[in-house]
């Protein structure tokens, strides 16, 4: 069952075009936001965002934060998501030059516009960030209802 769960975990990730970052503040309230995002393999998952963005700012004073990929399209009793622990940052100018690339070319796959290091770097108003992705989890259909099951796509 286990290489069954992987393989849903990357079907999850490769077949969806959102994720849902959940972060918090200093204080530890919590902020959820989706995102577009581009992955690289399955333990680094790209996307742009304001620095200004709320979940940017939380990100920038406590890089933890847990993440959700899912199909919102899915039958009532038939869902499924990967659920996800990382820690993440916002890139350099010189990182994003090396890593806009991964994210242009999911972005243009999908039918949107090519991105470059100037679309993320000052005095643009996004920047790119990655966050990585330490634990993945999936739900066992096998076991009881909402039980998570740790996987490694």
């Amino acid at each position: 069952m286990s290489e069954e769960l992987d393989r849903i975990a990357r079907a999850i990730i490769d077949g969806n075009r959102y994720m849902v970052l959940g972060t918090a503040d200093e204080g530890g309230r919590p902020w959820v936001s989706p995102v577009y995002y581009a992955p690289s393999g399955y333990a680094e998952l790209y996307w742009v965002s304001s620095p200004e963005a709320q979940h940017s700012r939380n990100l920038a004073a406590r890089p933890e934060l847990s993440i959700v990929v899912f199909d919102s399209q899915a039958p009532v009793g038939e869902g499924q998501g990967v659920y996800m622990s990382a820690d993440a940052e916002q890139l350099t100018s010189v990182e994003a030059e090396r890593w806009i690339e991964v994210f242009s070319r999911v972005s243009v796959s999908h039918g949107a516009k090519t991105w470059i290091v100037e679309d993320v770097r000052e005095p643009a108003a996004l920047r790119l960030y990655r966050a990585h992705v330490a634990e993945h989890w999936v739900l066992d259909p096998e076991r009881r209802p909402d039980q998570r099951t740790r996987v490694r796509p």
